[in-house]
């Protein structure tokens, strides 16, 4: 089920962005819009969907339109042309009352610069939200004390932002945006100012969060690696136009065009695809050219990073099997050479397109 339905989303920038929008829309691209008009695009027919509980990453360059794309989800910004659907209801229908309750109750966001008030301490910060809710000292104090467990800050409640480290702050700015308990939680380039090392501890905090909790979660950056380990789909943006749109697998075997294959070229293959993915389907495998001595079997999605050595130190063959034990495929040096290769992606050795 859709939790988030983006449609057919144009956003110009400039004086009068309704006069250029048909210009956009036959076709003129970013730079020939900039020179005749003076007006920026910033998003060009938009269109995708976001399942409930899914990460759903959106990366490009910068300009390329992922930020004005995650401001539109809560109408920090309004499309020029098109429609935004949250829950079957389209939110740019809303008016001012309805926007603010939206905004209050069914979403958060997690900014790059944390956002954080300077003279409030770690659990006013994080309380804040409520606050705004109207919920009194005591609930918002149980609340926030809650969420500073969850995100590790047990002591620092009475800190001050000054007192943090980056990584400290960017915890913070993550426990005040779930502390709403919101349905959505918009993250735009949360993790891109902290260093590689906190960065790559924010990252596993998230994942184990969102294993718990399963929100919809709309993440905004332009680090590849960043957006194959969080996301569940990946939507890539060049110049305000969606380029392309699947999962981590699908970008990584499938790129649809050469400024996608520029992104995923230096990729380690091996640690993104899952033994699903590269699979031969057991009914379309010759099972008598294998000895049962020579198989190992792993779970349909565990990373070829994981077995890999198996493969190439034995020669074994590797059986793929489902939560209950059950053979799905079977995997070969012959699939992984071709999987693991920068030179394309064979379609007859995949399952999962």
């Amino acid at each position: 089920m859709s939790k988030i339905e983006i449609k057919n989303v144009y956003k110009i920038f400039g004086n009068n962005p309704s006069e250029v929008l048909p210009m956009v829309k036959e076709g003129a691209n970013k730079e020939e819009v900039l020179e005749k008009t003076g007006h920026t695009v910033g998003l060009d027919n938009v269109s995708l969907s976001i399942e409930e509980g899914e990460t759903f990453v959106c990366m490009g360059l910068s300009g390329s339109g992922k930020s004005t794309l995650i401001r539109h989800l809560n109408r920090l910004i309004d499309p020029t042309d098109g429609d935004i659907i949250v829950d079957g209801t389209n939110i740019m229908e809303l008016d001012e009352h309805q926007l603010i309750d939206f905004r209050k109750h069914e979403l958060s966001m997690v900014f790059q610069r944390f956002g954080l008030f300077p003279h409030k301490t770690v659990i006013e910060n994080i309380g804040y939200g409520l606050e705004i809710q109207g919920k009194t000292l005591e609930e918002r104090n149980k609340t926030a004390m809650t969420q500073i467990e969850a995100v590790g800050l047990q002591g620092f409640e009475d800190q001050y932002p000054s007192q943090l480290s980056g990584g400290m702050q960017q915890r913070v700015g993550l426990a005040r945006a779930l502390a709403t308990n919101p349905e959505i939680l918009l993250m735009d380039e949360a993790f891109s100012a902290l260093d590689p090392l906190i960065r790559s501890d924010m990252q596993q905090q998230l994942i184990e969060l969102q294993s718990k909790l399963k929100k919809t979660i709309v993440f905004i950056t332009h680090d590849l690696d960043e957006s194959l380990r969080l996301g569940d789909h990946i939507g890539i943006l060049n110049g305000g136009r969606l380029v392309q749109a699947g999962t981590p697998e699908q970008i990584i075997m499938n790129p649809a065009d050469d400024y996608v294959k520029a992104f995923v070229k230096d990729v380690n293959r091996a640690k993104v695809l899952k033994a699903k993915t590269v699979m031969v389907q057991a009914d379309k495998f010759d099972t008598s050219s294998i000895k049962l001595a020579e198989t190992y079997k792993v779970n349909e999605g565990v990373y070829i990073e994981e077995f890999l050595p198996k493969v190439l130190e034995n020669n074994s063959t590797i059986v793929v099997v489902d939560g209950k034990g059950d053979t799905k495929g079977y995997i070969t040096s012959k699939e992984l050479a071709i999987s693991l290769s920068k030179t394309g992606y064979n379609e007859t050795t995949n399952t999962t397109q």
